[in-house]
């Protein structure tokens, strides 16, 4: 293995992307990717869109994303006597030549993963078990492909795009005496699930607020569970729904089963305090001990990153099923928000309304419907405000698109109820 001949390879078509893999002795792939041509020009470069990548961990599959932090200009490292480098030096493969061991290639390189990206809680160890003892090495050179084109029909009907006047003139049905429909937002960290409520609240106050924390800390920014109220900015009355935000699901923390079940029956009052270490019970102040049908949850929203999505570790799939297994024995229904949609398609970034004529939107849906086990028409795509300093009209619309189905099925289950009661009379 030599790296002048990496490097004649890369330089041959210098405006193409470089994508790196390498398999160590122990069937782990990692590897890092930059859209930053490689020229051995020497020199640090910058690239927001590189990241490193586990796929692999001991020939189990584990994939994890580690994106570019932004914390300095030192994306990749691009010298002629280097193998390909990521970072100051988080992943730097090798110099000179390398000659094989007979089985295995030891790589002369180094690592100090964590400078310029953000691993997540990954080590040395747990993304390429504490060496460079590399069976092989793969190069790929990514070519732009053209833009595919938005489909001539959209994948999905919907209403004219005028619906915040309903949403304020939304009520919940008077025979049940339930004030506000309540929905619960449940989702992976850094999805959106803060930003979701911070959006909404935004287009009804009519400019852009963020008073719920959010963000893409390693472990849950939501550390209190709120009961958001939306209201009327120029009224000033509250809307009849309420949007309950709690932690985020990790792998190995974050809500569980046991707590789901106590959010999903009205028992957890606003503003209490979650503490990993501390699981609820009865004995937390301000524990309602017999909720009625106005405290319980009569919605979940599933928020899930449309960017990550074949990288959801399984672990945090198998906690999302467990937790829809709870709200399968109560008949809470369950929708999903797709954020971040802009960060899938180049079409739906640059202009949002064209978003159900999205190709690569319409397969993501499909895979998340999939994934979580829900009808696609459960699926909501979304772009939530993040960056903007001022509202934008296709935002607003396709946030309050979203939330008018989300009410919709919240007004099918309590009309299924109602129906219950009254043949129970």
């Amino acid at each position: 293995m030599d790296v002048l001949q990496v490097h004649s390879m890369t330089n041959a078509i210098v405006k193409d992307q470089l994508l790196l893999f390498l398999y160590n002795i122990n069937n782990s792939v990692f590897g890092g990717y930059t859209s930053v041509s490689w020229r051995s020009a020497g020199g640090y470069h910058a690239d927001a869109y590189a990241f490193l990548f586990r796929l692999y961990q001991n020939g189990k599959w584990i994939p994890i994303k580690m994106p570019f932090s932004g914390s300095n200009n030192y994306s990749i490292y691009d010298d002629a006597s280097c193998g390909p480098t990521f970072g100051t030096h988080d992943l730097k493969t090798f110099t000179g030549s390398i000659n094989s061991s007979g089985t295995y290639y030891h790589l002369n390189g180094t690592t100090n993963f964590g400078q310029s990206y953000t691993t997540k809680g990954e080590t040395y160890k747990s993304i390429a078990n504490g060496h460079l003892q590399i069976k092989d090495i793969e190069v790929y050179l990514v070519e732009d492909l053209p833009a595919r084109l938005p489909l001539d029909e959209p994948w999905r009907k919907t209403p004219k795009w005028d619906e915040k006047e309903k949403i304020e003139q939304y009520k919940p049905l008077q025979e049940l005496n339930v004030p506000q429909a309540r929905l619960l937002l449940v989702g992976q960290v850094g999805a959106g699930k803060s930003s979701f409520f911070n959006t909404i609240n935004s287009i009804f106050k009519g400019y852009i607020t963020s008073q719920a924390c959010s963000g893409n800390a390693e472990h849950s920014v939501t550390t209190v569970y709120r009961m958001y109220q939306i209201r009327n900015w120029t009224s000033g009355e509250p809307l009849n729904f309420r949007i309950h935000d709690t932690r985020g699901i990790e792998a190995d923390q974050g809500i569980d089963a046991h707590e789901m079940c106590f959010l999903l029956d009205g028992h957890i009052p606003d503003r209490h305090q979650l503490n990993p270490s501390v699981p609820l019970s009865t004995d937390i102040p301000g524990f309602v001990t017999i909720p009625n049908l106005s405290d319980k949850i009569h919605c979940v929203v599933f928020v899930i990153d449309g960017s990550t999505v074949d990288v959801i570790p399984e672990k945090v799939i198998e906690r999302m099923r467990t937790l829809q297994s709870r709200m399968n024995q109560r008949g809470v229904p369950q929708v999903v928000l797709l954020t971040k949609i802009d960060k899938m398609c180049e079409t739906a970034c640059e202009d949002l309304s064209q978003v159900f004529s999205s190709f690569v939107i319409q397969q993501t849906i499909d895979r998340v419907s999939q994934i979580i086990g829900l009808p696609r028409s459960h699926i909501l795509p979304i772009k939530n405000y993040e960056s903007e300093m001022e509202l934008n009209d296709n935002v607003n619309i396709l946030a309050l698109l979203n939330l008018q189905h989300i009410l919709h099925f919240v007004m099918t289950t309590w009309t299924t109820t109602l129906i219950k009661i009254k043949r129970a009379e």
